[in-house]
């Protein structure tokens, strides 16, 4: 009779493993993870940590035709190092003067949709994501008829940043790509928040998020779908965060057609 740890997997328990990235279902030697698993969990542990304290670099991760094609601007919050970044949220949730600056005089104020890229907890997820998600962001944005702003990246950066933005530049809708803190499943994973008209003193209940934008989760196209969809909701009813909720069943900011009507 055959070892049952090395039997093949029932097919429903195939299947359950193919649904996640979560270690299920993997056997074991006596209490402990078999090594292959453990090994494998060392790696993905260490790889989360490298994405948390490595360094955004624009020229490395999206290459000078990217920087170019996009005239992408390099601003950071008030956080002087990534040490003081993890250890003060609050300074990385602030432009600094001389980024706010540039900001101001190089991008346009009043657009519809405006875009900027947060390094966040991870950059290897803007690398990873970003080059694919913004060309579709921009090109389904003029394709609805919006203004777009001019892109830019933001070095130390948290979500309350958005503020600072809708302040210096007061588009519609801001959307910020910014990498997720990294877990066991995935290293890349990049989340969008949107926000109508952010201002001062607001809060994530004024905010809506798109989010696991990565390979095994939400692609870059269907990310682009649900931004833009909620981006128009926000543009239409002129408020976001909790009063809204995303409509599924709109696609690029339009409503589908009404069999009723």
């Amino acid at each position: 009779m055959g070892d049952p740890e090395n039997e093949p997997l029932p097919d429903l328990m195939g299947l359950v493993r193919a649904r996640t990235p979560a270690r299920l279902l993997v056997g074991r030697a006596g209490s402990s993870y078999r090594t292959e698993t453990l090994l494998d969990l060392r790696e993905d542990h260490a790889a989360a940590m490298d994405a948390v304290r490595s360094e955004m670099d624009l020229t490395r991760d999206f290459g000078l035709e990217f920087i170019d094609r996009w005239e992408l601007l390099e601003a950071r919050s008030r956080a002087t190092s990534k040490p003081e970044y993890l250890l003060r949220p609050d300074l990385g949730r602030q432009l600094d003067p001389d980024s706010a600056g540039r900001i101001r005089t190089h991008c346009p104020k009043g657009v519809d949709l405006q875009v900027a890229i947060g390094d966040g907890l991870s950059p290897a997820a803007v690398a990873a994501q970003v080059p694919t998600l913004l060309p579709l962001l921009d090109q389904g944005a003029r394709d609805l008829g919006w203004t777009v702003g001019r892109p830019f990246a933001i070095r130390y950066c948290r979500v309350g940043i958005l503020n600072d933005i809708g302040e210096l530049l007061e588009p519609a809708v801001v959307v910020l790509l910014i990498g997720e803190r990294p877990g066991l499943a995935t290293s890349e994973s990049l989340s969008a928040y949107l926000a109508y008209r952010p201002k001062a003193g607001q809060t994530d209940a004024h905010r809506n998020l798109i989010s696991n934008i990565h390979a095994r989760g939400t692609s870059p196209e269907e990310a682009a779908d649900r931004i833009l969809g909620l981006a128009g909701q926000m543009i239409r009813q002129k408020i976001s965060g909790v009063a809204i909720k995303e409509l599924r069943e709109e696609v690029k900011g339009l409503p589908r057609d009404d069999p009723g009507e």
